[in-house]
């Protein structure tokens, strides 16, 4: 565990819409999660939102957990989990909602699992001409890149302006490319200048290049379809 990781703590707190475990820190949180949103009104939505069905005393009025919009049981019946508002259970959502979140947990659940486990890589610091083999594995709580080698890095991933992916085997044909690297460029904390890195796959072993082409590919996934989920950092 890193430093970074080690301070941190969670709290369970219930709420309107269920219970929910979250860092007790608010800078804690992973940057991608989702705020929980603040629901409409009862006396707002007299009507599904949905269906346009009138609520009575048998037609009850329910409230999606991800968009807090106000809707009858037929179109809010599914309870989905939704780990990115840290919720405990599976909570009530609306049929919208529900197909993102089952979307979008099975993506980042599968991605993230990748960064997380981590991959080597020579990495090369600014206009160094040296490089180091690093582990580089994206933090438990999801805020920080974690490189280890001699050296140790941890870099907040808000902190990331730019992230290219570096491809080879590409041709005029339309061939297959693959992921052989990456250069991402990063504010240190206290400074405005960037910092750049570049990540190098290893070629010293078959299994190695293979984990680190997958790493890339995550991260690459991550990218392209988590730009909001990330606060534009990657």
């Amino acid at each position: 565990m890193s430093g970074s990781e080690a301070a941190d703590a969670k709290k369970l707190v219930r709420s309107a819409s269920g219970l929910r475990m979250v860092p007790e820190l608010r800078a804690a949180r992973s940057p991608f999660g989702l705020d929980e949103p603040p629901w409409v009104p009862d006396k707002e939505c007299p009507r599904c939102m949905q269906c346009d069905t009138k609520f009575d005393f048998i037609t009850r009025k329910h409230h999606c957990r991800r968009c807090g919009k106000c809707f009858c049981d037929k179109c809010c019946s599914k309870k989905v989990p939704l780990p990115r508002m840290c919720f405990v259970d599976p909570v009530r959502q609306c049929a919208e909602c529900a197909l993102i979140s089952q979307k979008e947990t099975e993506f980042y659940d599968k991605q993230l699992k990748v960064l997380m486990n981590g991959a080597s890589f020579f990495v090369t610091l600014g206009t160094s001409d040296k490089s180091e083999l690093m582990v580089c594995r994206l933090s438990n709580n999801q805020r920080y890149l974690v490189l280890d080698g001699n050296s140790h890095y941890e870099i907040e991933i808000v902190q990331i302006s730019t992230v290219q992916i570096l491809t080879e085997g590409f041709t005029p044909g339309g061939g297959n490319t693959r992921a052989i690297g990456m250069i991402l460029q990063y504010k240190v904390p206290g400074s405005e200048e960037l910092t750049q890195m570049k990540f190098t796959a290893s070629e010293d072993y078959t299994s190695n290049k293979k984990l680190s082409a997958s790493w890339l590919a995550a991260m690459h996934k991550v990218r392209e379809g988590g730009v909001k989920s990330l606060q534009g950092a990657l």
